[in-house]
């Protein structure tokens, strides 16, 4: 059966079976009519040649991903990167031993929004009982080496 074939068959299912008004003015369906998608389905999907089945299975088992691979290089360059776009942090100032408040002269609350980039940036949350103790860009690379497991 070709899918023409289906489709006529299935509209004309449809309008042999379509819902019909009683003297309650509600509308009835028979069950027939409710289960013809399940007669519709499998007959189009038996018409399916091997190599679309195929190419169908493996798209669903690809649908995983990760995390790219880190190094201490592609982090130092990812917080430095996030710290110059900062607003309040002058570039020619920061280096990775820059101090976020003596150095570059940000206070609690710019701090408070630089933890929240880098959580942004590397997708995951950092606890305030850490996140007090990273007053340098060294200190943040470093946690989040020891976060991702990345050690060279």
């Amino acid at each position: 059966m070709s899918f023409s074939q289906i489709a006529r068959s299935c509209s004309r299912l449809a309008a042999t079976l379509a819902p019909r008004r009683i003297a309650s003015g509600a509308l009835v369906q028979s069950q027939a009519s409710r289960m013809m998608h399940r007669l519709a389905v499998p007959a189009m999907t038996s018409q399916l040649s091997q190599e679309c089945r195929a190419r169908w299975q493996t798209q669903s088992v690809r649908r995983y991903s990760a995390k790219p691979p880190l190094s201490l290089k592609l982090i130092n360059e990812r917080v430095l990167l996030v710290l110059k776009l900062y607003d309040k942090i002058d570039p020619s100032k920061l280096n990775v031993d820059s101090h976020f408040i003596n150095d570059l002269g940000l206070d609690s609350l710019d701090h408070v929004e630089v933890i929240m980039a880098m959580e942004d940036e590397f997708g995951f949350e950092i606890p305030d009982s850490d996140a007090e103790k990273l007053l340098k860009p060294a200190d943040i690379i470093k946690y989040v080496a020891d976060k991702e497991d990345v050690y060279e």
